[in-house]
């Protein structure tokens, strides 16, 4: 799963006091070390299992988006538009590369919060105004020839998901309110919310990400992404946990669903020189 890299976000390594840097150039080494972590992870790690293919789910908040005016001020990019011109292209070579692993790759995306192109959540015509919806789309028109590739890009805000016997609610998590505090802290919430959503749509685990988060607990229908930005000024200010930059893997099986999860660790600061 890869979720929440707010793409042309920058972070500053002064005012975060060293504890973190994100611009254009880290984000790229970032999500190509994904990549070789994911394959790294289903080659060297993963034995007496036949992967058939991978299914790649994008959580959401992919772009930085300038909702938030100190973000239109210092993002990299010149608009939410140049994000999504400039990311596409480098996120297909990371999907080709993936294809060209596992053979056959099915990506679900849905939208977050940040790419919203309106101040406040719309309900209608969410996933159409997000530049999460656009930059998928604009993904999976350059790679529209290529077989080993489907997608689902749905105008749903969530998305279900099989993989063999297992039904997976993609959502971004933006839904989820309250908790985070006290002995439950956020699993609270989001128990909750996974008894909420399954009043609608029966799954047996429900990804998402948005927190910035990881929760791999799938036996307890929890499947949280973290963020491959990694802790920011908001979070600091905040007083958030810390959480590196990193994101999901699993592995699923027809008999017993998730058997296997590991986070994927894609911060490198030597080579990202800081």
């Amino acid at each position: 799963m890869m979720s929440d890299l707010h793409l042309d976000e920058v972070v500053d390594l002064d005012e975060m006091g060293g504890a973190n840097k994100y611009d254009r150039c880290i984000a790229e080494m970032r999500l190509k070390r994904f990549v070789d972590k994911t394959i790294e992870l289903s080659d060297s790690y993963i034995d007496g299992v036949s992967i058939d293919g991978l299914c790649l789910l994008w959580g959401g908040d992919m772009c930085s988006g300038d909702v938030h005016e100190e973000l239109a001020l210092t993002n990299e990019g010149v608009s939410g538009l140049d994000t999504c011109v400039y990311w596409s292209p480098i996120l297909a070579a990371c999907v080709t590369k993936l294809a060209d692993f596992f053979g056959k790759v099915h990506i679900s995306s849905v939208v977050g919060n940040h790419g919203r192109q309106t101040r406040k959540p719309r309900m209608k015509g969410r996933v159409r105004d997000n530049l999460d919806f656009l930059l998928a789309t604009m993904t999976a028109n350059l790679l529209e020839k290529d077989a080993r590739i489907t997608w689902d890009i749905p105008d749903t805000a969530d998305c279900l998901v099989s993989v063999y016997n297992t039904r997976i609610l993609l959502t971004h998590g933006d839904q989820i309110r309250g908790g985070g505090n006290g002995v439950g802290g956020l699993m609270a919430p989001v128990l909750r919310m996974v008894d909420k959503k399954r009043l609608h749509q029966p799954f047996d685990v429900m990804a998402f990400g948005h927190f910035h988060q990881q929760i791999l607990d799938p036996g307890n229908g929890v499947f949280a992404c973290g963020s491959s930005k990694g802790v920011d000024e908001f979070s600091r200010l905040m007083n958030f946990r810390d959480c590196p930059p990193l994101q999901a893997y699993a592995v699923v099986t027809p008999t017993n669903g998730f058997t296997f999860t590991a986070p994927i660790f894609v911060q490198d600061k030597e080579k990202e020189g800081w």
